[in-house]
């Protein structure tokens, strides 16, 4: 059962508004330096209850790396509590006769879990490195800043022009976008991921500071024993391709190497640093190999 609302405290913003558009206008007069509309998701329990209907948890397992496959599209719901995991948990397992085709999203569930508790155990120590980058580049080395051009959604690549609008407009980014935008801000850009991380929780509807900062450190090597990057191909699979086709960057794409090169260029240290077995490799073109699909860290 969803836990009954809290009373209101002075200061509080009016909670009975009649419309989406009174909703808009109160914005508007409150916050003046804010630009934009509000976010198309709408809060509240209702609708939590109609997306979690939508759920199609065999789907999911199948798709959920596509940025237009079958995510839940729950975890606004799950930040601001108004649905438990454990409901979530619930709700999968009715929707499925066997008990092996919700795995993927209860692992999902679980790593939501695992963020908490880390963020239990560490406290603000969350804001720091967890561990030295196995970049080979220094700490010191990355920009503390967001550039002007990420911020702005100018950078002439249509795929992080286009995650960054998304990412402003609507409160949320599928967590692939997530992934590559982050990447790129760390090793391609050389920002450090505390600025990127930062910058999402501006906007994030669902920006849980835990999940958030720890996947950023994930991503850039400071909490996992290697840094996540890609390449065009990837992009381009699980977007279908939809960036690249009006790209006005496509004949420079900074993205559009195999990982081997990618490697050598961002990166300064000497060993491999992909996880391919060696039994593969032979058996697989080296420009298109890659590292397994990424799993939903954000």
């Amino acid at each position: 059962m969803p836990a009954p609302a809290s009373p209101p405290i002075a200061g509080d913003l009016p909670r009975d508004i009649s419309s989406r558009e009174a909703l808009n206008t109160l914005l508007e007069q409150e916050f003046p330096e804010a630009s934009g509309a509000i976010s198309p998701i709408r809060g509240g329990r209702r609708a939590a209850e109609k997306q979690i209907r939508k759920m199609d948890v065999k789907r999911y397992a199948r798709s959920r790396n596509h940025v237009n496959g079958a995510v839940t599209r729950l975890s606004p719901y799950i930040r601001h509590g108004v649905f438990t995991l454990a409901e979530v948990r619930d709700a999968v397992f009715q929707g499925i006769s066997k008990r092996d085709d919700g795995s993927k999203l209860i692992n999902e569930l679980g790593w939501r879990d695992f963020w908490q508790r880390m963020w239990q155990d560490l406290g603000d120590r969350i804001d720091d490195d967890q561990e030295a980058f196995k970049t080979g580049h220094s700490a010191a080395s990355y920009s503390r800043e967001l550039p002007d051009d990420v911020r702005d959604g100018c950078t002439g690549l249509a795929c992080m022009d286009g995650f960054r609008e998304e990412l402003v407009s609507t409160g949320w980014l599928h967590n692939h976008a997530r992934m590559w935008m982050a990447a790129w801000l760390v090793h391609w850009r050389h920002v450090h991921w505390k600025a990127g991380a930062d910058w999402f929780l501006e906007h994030l509807l669902d920006g849980d500071p835990a999940s958030n900062h720890l996947s950023w450190q994930w991503i850039a090597s400071t909490f996992s024993h290697k840094p996540y990057f890609f390449n065009r191909d990837n992009l381009e699979r699980y977007s279908e391709g939809r960036f690249c086709k009006t790209c006005s960057s496509a004949n420079q794409c900074p993205f559009d190497a195999s990982y081997e090169q990618l490697e050598t260029t961002l990166f300064t240290q000497r060993a491999p640093i992909r996880d391919i077995p060696a039994r593969r490799q032979n058996h697989r073109n080296k420009s298109t190999a890659r590292p397994n699909p990424s799993t939903q860290r954000f």
